[in-house]
């Protein structure tokens, strides 16, 4: 594994005083693209939220580019470098498509020095984001709310760039949305992990998976049940397969 960007270890959280999560540990390389996957309901948007201060955490340490990040607020967490597209998009609807993206930017001089191949990557613009996603680009005077599913996933992510991330986490990537869509989303994946951005995918789409990812992390009732190179999503599907399809 590359040198660890993101390291979790024994991470207890919850909400209030229920705990969701018993002792995880995950770890993310420079560069790497880590899946997340597993069941509803087992712990894998706790855990998002956990990273992002948006979750209780009762015990264990998270680690960010080699700062203990454990009690930082949400705020502090992505200015240290994490860039988050949550689950269900949450894009501003009354804001248009370019609004939306600035609403959250940074500038690259105000990006996070902490990780050598973080510095040495170009900084994400407007312009930028606009070449990588033409179709915002033709849709930035639409509001949020005028946008498909497609569209505002799209706008999830380049608003995450434009905060500029070294790693950038993605809660159910390609969830609700049709299948010509979900293959624009892995490729635009692709390209991101081409320009060396590590990423931490939650999705269940085993095959996109097996192309993208270095490695896998399961998660069952909290905790961390599978944990891999990207060749066992294949040479074991039937196995990983029972602990992320529908119970």
């Amino acid at each position: 594994m590359p040198r660890p960007l993101l390291q979790v270890t024994g991470l207890e959280a919850g909400y209030g005083s229920a705990q969701v999560l018993f002792g995880i540990d995950l770890a993310v390389g420079e560069g790497e693209v880590v899946a997340l996957m597993g069941r509803n309901g087992m712990g894998k948007t706790t855990l998002v939220r956990s990273l992002v201060g948006l979750a209780n955490r009762m015990a264990g340490r998270i680690e960010f580019a080699g700062v203990d990040v454990t009690r930082f607020p949400g705020y502090r967490v992505a200015r240290a470098g994490l860039g988050l597209v949550p689950e269900g998009r949450h894009v501003f609807r009354s804001l248009d498509v370019e609004e939306n993206l600035v609403a959250t930017a940074r500038s690259a001089a105000q990006a996070p020095t902490g990780s050598a191949e973080g510095s040495a990557r170009e900084p994400w613009t407007l312009s930028r984001v606009y070449e990588f996603f033409p179709r915002l680009a033709e849709r930035r005077h639409h509001r949020g709310n005028q946008l498909s599913g497609g569209e505002q996933q799209m706008l999830a992510i380049g608003r995450a760039l434009l905060t500029q991330p070294s790693l950038l986490v993605l809660d159910e990537a390609t969830e609700g949305l049709a299948p010509l869509i979900r293959e624009d989303i892995w490729q635009t994946l692709g390209r991101l992990k081409a320009g060396g951005l590590a990423v931490l995918v939650v999705d269940r789409d085993l095959r996109a998976l097996s192309r993208l990812a270095d490695r896998y992390v399961i998660l069952d009732k909290g905790q961390v049940a599978r944990s891999g190179p990207v060749s066992d999503l294949s040479e074991q599907a039937s196995t990983i397969e029972r602990h992320i399809g529908v119970a």
